[in-house]
């Protein structure tokens, strides 16, 4: 992943040697969240083979498993979750500010969605794995495939999925909400799903814990390496926590232009942001 801001202003956390206790900690919840995602994975897997020729690319059954990986997810590490706003019902996608591993299991744990991702992240070991598993929609981020990824998309809302992407196009330091890409927009905006389609934009707040003096602490960008800050987040000695807002969906019909749309949206996932947070 590679910072979109001078790493000169913005540094990452310098490293803090983890304590006998810490490791503990690391050890227990690690130990934890490792069998539920490998058991649960494994019972997925299982329900897919009979969910997959029943109802093809329509999953009724596999995603209750998922979204209970990821709120227990919350309780193993003690981290308190909190919801405001309404989950959108109407057919579409979902946006939202893209700050850590963790949005992960902070967007699926309130509602049902499919992410889009590069097409890098299938090739990934372990996470491309699990990534597939759950019904990840992989895309070339390549304006000459913008039919097919339209149509991709169509498919997968007729099938009532709902899709999540990150306009910003990379994580950040979770404080602070880059401008939004307004590439992938344009496919909301096709004849074949404007009139149809709602975005539901979404902000997503991590707060520190209280002991820690280092607002980013959830914050995972730039070149830090993801072991050390799965670590670092499981010793923990008290978590911080985490706040989902979900906005007024907007209506695709109602703009005109793919980047009208990515303002609008980031306008709305910008105000979710706390005023303490640039």
């Amino acid at each position: 992943m590679s910072p979109v801001w001078n790493p000169d202003d913005v540094p990452p956390p310098p490293a803090q040697p983890i304590t006998a206790a810490g490791w503990l900690r690391v050890l227990w919840r690690g130990g934890l969240l490792i069998a539920l995602i490998l058991s649960c994975l494994l019972l997925l897997l299982l329900v897919r083979l009979v969910e997959r020729p029943l109802y093809g690319l329509r999953r009724p059954l596999t995603p209750h498993i998922t979204q209970f990986v990821c709120r227990s997810a919350f309780v193993i590490l003690r981290m308190p979750y909190r919801m405001t706003g309404s989950l959108m019902t109407e057919p579409g996608a979902v946006v939202a500010n893209h700050a850590s591993w963790l949005d992960i299991f902070t967007l699926n744990a309130r509602k049902r969605i499919y992410f889009v991702s590069k097409s890098e992240v299938a090739g990934w070991p372990g996470i491309g794995a699990l990534a597939r598993a759950t019904g990840t929609v992989f895309i070339n981020r390549d304006r000459r495939e913008a039919r097919a990824q339209t149509a991709l998309f169509q498919a997968r809302l007729k099938a009532g999925h709902k899709l999540l992407f990150f306009p910003e196009g990379t994580s950040t330091d979770g404080q602070r909400v880059l401008p939004f890409k307004s590439t992938l927009f344009a496919a909301f905006l096709s004849d074949e799903l404007r009139d149809t389609l709602h975005i539901q934009p979404v902000t997503v707040v991590y707060r520190a814990p209280d002991d820690v003096d280092e607002p980013s602490f959830y914050g995972w960008w730039g070149d830090m390496g993801f072991g050390p800050h799965v670590l670092k987040v499981l010793a923990a000695r008290r978590q911080g926590s985490v706040e989902v807002i979900y906005h007024p969906p907007l209506c695709a019909a109602d703009f005109t232009h793919r980047k009208a749309l990515a303002l609008a949206c980031e306008a709305a996932v910008r105000s979710g942001m706390p005023a303490l947070i640039a």
